[in-house]
């Protein structure tokens, strides 16, 4: 099975750059506190390392 990890919303969008907002919406997230089950790839690694301030990394499975 593929690894994954569970990314969850902890910032807001509001007053942030478009760029920062479509990265939080390429990971499928759009409301605060929600969370996504991701599969662990070096893209989606980098699209939470260029966000840190707006998401956090729950759990690591697999």
């Amino acid at each position: 099975m593929a690894k994954t990890i569970v990314v969850k919303q902890i910032g807001s969008p509001i007053r942030r750059p478009a760029e920062q907002r479509a990265t939080l919406i390429g990971l499928g997230l759009n409301k605060m506190n929600k969370t996504r089950e991701l599969e662990d790839t070096p893209s989606v690694r980098g699209m939470v390392n260029k966000i840190p301030h707006l998401v956090e990394i729950i759990e690591e499975r697999g």
